[in-house]
C-alpha cells in the first residue's frame, strides 16, 4: 500500500473537517464579547484553497484583554477541537495548531490599532464576522494598495541572491552540501520572486515556496518547466552545473527590474560577481 493510498480516505474528508472546524470557532468567538472581529487570510480569502489548505485565522481582541488571550492562545485552539500538537512561540501573537483531523489553524491575536490598510488587508481579508465595521474599515482603505517593487526590495533582492550564489560554492568546497543545497534553493526560489515582481505581484517571505508551484502556480508553463529542470542532488559539480543553468534567467529578471525601476543594469560588476564562482 502506497501512503497516498493509505491516507486517501482521510484526504477526501478535510474539506468537511475543515468546515466542522470553521463551525465551532465562529460559534466560539462570536459568543465572546472581548472578540471584535474575526477573518480568515492566505488561500481561503483569495479563493484558491484546495482540500490541504489551512486556516489562517485572525482575531481581533478589546485592548485590555490582549495580553491575556495571546498568552492563553494554545488554549482557546483547544476548544475547536482536537489538538495533536502546537508550533508554538510563547512570546508570538499567534500560535499553530496541528489538529487530528490533518487539518491547521493558524490563529494570530490582533488589537483594534494592529490592523493597518495594506495590500494584505486588501487581497487577503475575508470577514467571517465584523459588527463594528473594523475590519471592513481597513479592507475599504486597503483597495488603493497595488504592488510595486521598490528599489530597496530590488537592492535585497540582488545582493541575496548573489550572496547564495557565493555560498554555495564555499559550502560545497567545505563539504557542507546540505548547506550549500539550501543556498541553491535561495536561488531558485529568488528567481521565482522575481517573476512575481517583474509581474507587481508581491512576491512571498523568503524561501516561502507556497503556490509557486502545483495546480496554484500562478506561473506560465514555461517559467514552472524551468523551476522543475533545475535540480541538483548532492553532486558539487551539478550543482555548479544548476547555478549556470540559472544565471541566464536572473540576468533577464534583472534586466527587466532594472528597466521597470529605471536603474543602470551594470551588467560589467554583475559578470564580476558571477565570475568569482563560476
Amino acid at each position: 500500500m502506497t501512503l497516498r493510498m493509505k491516507h486517501e480516505e482521510r484526504d477526501a474528508n478535510l474539506i468537511d473537517e475543515r468546515n466542522h472546524l470553521k463551525k465551532a470557532i465562529k460559534k466560539d468567538l462570536i459568543s465572546d464579547d472581548n472578540v471584535l472581529a474575526f477573518f480568515y487570510g492566505g488561500s481561503m480569502a483569495k479563493g484558491n484553497h484546495d482540500r490541504f489548505s489551512d486556516l489562517d485565522l485572525r482575531i481581533v481582541v478589546k485592548d485590555e484583554v490582549y495580553e491575556a488571550y495571546r498568552r492563553n492562545k494554545k488554549e482557546r485552539a483547544m476548544c475547536w477541537g482536537d489538538v495533536l500538537y502546537f508550533e508554538d512561540f510563547p512570546w508570538a501573537k499567534h500560535t499553530v495548531a496541528h489538529y487530528k483531523s490533518f487539518v491547521k489553524v493558524d490563529a494570530f491575536y490582533y488589537k483594534k490599532e494592529d490592523l493597518k490598510p495594506s495590500h494584505y488587508m486588501r487581497e487577503e481579508a475575508h470577514i467571517a464576522y465584523d459588527p463594528y465595521d473594523i475590519v471592513q474599515g481597513v479592507k475599504e482603505q486597503s483597495q488603493h494598495f497595488h504592488y510595486k517593487v521598490s528599489i530597496g526590495e530590488f537592492e535585497v533582492w540582488r545582493s541575496k541572491f548573489f550572496a547564495h550564489m557565493h555560498e554555495v560554492y564555499r559550502r560545497s568546497k567545505r563539504g557542507e552540501l546540505y548547506y550549500a543545497l539550501h543556498s541553491l534553493d535561495m536561488m531558485r526560489w529568488s528567481v521565482a520572486a522575481g517573476w512575481d515582481m517583474v509581474n507587481d505581484r508581491q512576491p512571498n517571505a523568503p524561501g516561502e515556496w507556497s503556490k509557486y508551484e502545483g495546480e496554484r502556480s500562478q506561473f506560465d508553463q514555461s517559467e514552472q518547466e524551468l523551476l522543475a529542470g533545475w535540480d541538483a542532488g548532492r553532486d558539487p559539480e551539478m550543482m555548479f552545473e544548476v547555478m549556470k543553468q540559472i544565471v541566464p534567467e536572473f540576468n533577464r529578471i534583472h534586466s527587466r527590474l532594472c528597466e521597470k525601476l529605471g536603474e543602470d543594469e551594470r551588467t560589467e560588476w554583475v559578470n564580476e560577481i558571477v565570475g568569482l564562482v563560476l
